[in-house]
């Protein structure tokens, strides 16, 4: 009984562990380096091409967080009637992904004791191996900045977390942004 209580809690440092640790922001950018990147001034967001809809909270963090770093960089938005220099086209993806972790408990090895006393006497233990599995949905968003003038692709930006309750999900949303315009090349060469 009290390997199974120490397998368990084991199990569940584990899963508390897996969980914070996928709650963080990754980031990934490419861009073109011949695009005149000082010279955009405007831009103006397009509707998403996927057919998954932003949920309210989401959109709304996606277009204040755009709006507040970009401005930042000397960037602000207009309508897209005003011919903007650059579009941001928004695309997002669900995926469902597991984890899998395997442990082991008991038997023989530095540090363990090679038999347990219970009820029924002194016995020899063996190893015995459990597995967790956990399943979770994983959000993307991709952000592409678009030259109109060329209609050429000159930004990039990729922004993966774990999709949790819409509030943690607009946090999320709100950091790959501003992770994402941070990469942005300068917009006054040096």
């Amino acid at each position: 009984m009290r390997i199974s209580k120490i397998a368990m809690i084991g199990a569940g440092m584990a899963l508390v562990t897996l969980i914070s640790g996928c709650s963080t922001v990754s980031v990934t950018t490419d861009y073109d380096h011949s695009a005149p990147f000082p010279n955009y001034r405007t831009y103006a967001l397009q509707p998403p091409t996927n057919v998954l809809p932003f949920t309210p909270s989401a959109d709304a963090a996606l277009r204040s967080s755009l709006r507040a770093n970009l401005a930042a960089r000397g960037i602000r938005e207009v309508a897209v009637t005003e011919t903007p220099e650059l579009a941001v086209v928004p695309h997002m993806q669900l995926q469902q992904n597991y984890s899998v972790q395997q442990y082991t408990q008991g038997g023989y090895g530095p540090g363990m004791w090679p038999y347990y006393g219970g009820y029924y006497g002194v016995w020899a233990g063996a190893p015995f191996t459990y597995s967790t599995i956990q399943s979770y949905t994983e959000g993307t968003l991709i952000l592409d900045f678009v030259d109109t003038s060329k209609q050429k692709l000159v930004f990039r930006g990729i922004g993966s977390a774990t999709v949790g309750s819409p509030e943690n999900n607009a946090k999320k949303i709100e950091k790959a942004v501003t992770k994402i315009v941070s990469k942005l090349p300068p917009p006054t060469q040096q």
